[in-house]
């Protein structure tokens, strides 16, 4: 029998320490239990034992403490039955924000408000992934960025990393496809290829994508102009509505090959590498707390394929 205590799976590592500190406090006063990862596999193990005992769990860090917290509850065969949600103490707590939390105090009343939705799950090689699924210039940048410089800088630590790694970065031959016949869609040397479940990406006009369509947004970058990515706006310039260098695709398929390597994957931060990936939408997999901005159903974008 599961009990009603919320138990939040915290990272203290996260971000600058600080806000996982204060929310530990906030955690404790509002009657959760906390249980305290150190970091890697730990934050999964915690987080299905969590699941076993309570129809709440709180993942409390940034989007891969988020992921494996969700992996842990996934690995407890109990992601249909458990309540899910976010205390935003990470570095860029990008799925926090695309659900309308705005801070740790907020996070806290959200669920306890209780406004929940039922939010589609990406799954990459039977890995899930919530924000996106990245490969190319960025998770290479992802991976080489070290937690000494994003505790000092910040998202920006994630823009430097980029900038050196873009002078030296080979563009690996890949072929994409798409929906549940592989209908070939892309085929060649990529630059980036994103794919995003609970978010679009800059050129898409809104950052929060439709987390209950049953599809994911597909960019593939063949080559960009050249960019300072310091400069401001450089991530909109690089993925421009009609640019020539990108293709877009919505579908709820999709499976990329290396033709002779493997390549890294970005899954909310967590690498994965590989030569084959196959992603999936498992549609309203999940029950998550959202906040009062969360838009069940953001505009459209217009170009679709078949799913």
């Amino acid at each position: 029998m599961t009990s009603r205590t919320p138990i939040l799976v915290r990272n203290p590592n996260s971000g600058d320490g600080q806000r996982s500190k204060r929310a530990k406090e906030i955690a404790l006063k509002r009657g959760y239990e906390v249980l305290d990862s150190e970091g890697g596999s730990h934050t999964t193990e915690l987080a299905s034992a969590a699941a076993e005992r309570s129809d709440t769990v709180v993942a409390c860090g940034g989007d891969g403490t988020l992921n494996k917290t969700v992996q842990g509850v996934l690995t407890s065969d109990r992601l249909d039955e458990v309540s899910l949600g976010v205390i935003p103490a990470g570095t860029g707590n990008d799925f926090a924000d695309n659900i309308g939390i705005r801070g740790v105090e907020n996070a806290f009343d959200v669920i306890e408000n209780g406004r929940e939705r039922r939010l589609d799950v990406g799954m990459a090689n039977g890995r899930p992934f919530l924000n996106s699924c990245v490969s190319g210039l960025t998770s290479e940048s992802s991976a080489r960025t070290s937690r000494a410089l994003k505790r000092r800088l910040g998202v920006l630590a994630y823009v430097l990393t980029t900038l050196s790694v873009a002078r030296t970065f080979e563009a690996p031959e890949l072929d994409v496809s798409v929906g549940p016949d592989r209908e070939p869609v892309w085929s060649g040397d990529a630059l980036m290829v994103l794919v995003g479940n609970g978010r679009r990406f800059p050129g898409e006009r809104m950052k929060q994508a439709n987390m209950e369509d049953g599809l994911m947004n597909v960019v593939i970058i063949r080559d960009a102009p050249t960019l300072n990515y310091l400069s401001k706006g450089a991530a909109d310039r690089l993925l421009r509505r009609g640019a020539s260098h990108l293709t877009r695709v919505k579908t709820s398929h999709l499976h990329v090959t290396l033709t002779d390597e493997q390549a890294q994957f970005s899954l909310d931060g967590e690498m994965m590498e590989t030569a084959e990936l196959t992603a999936d939408s498992r549609p309203g997999l999940m029950r998550f707390f959202v906040g009062p901005d969360y838009d069940p159903n953001p505009p459209e974008w217009s170009q679709t394929t078949p799913k």
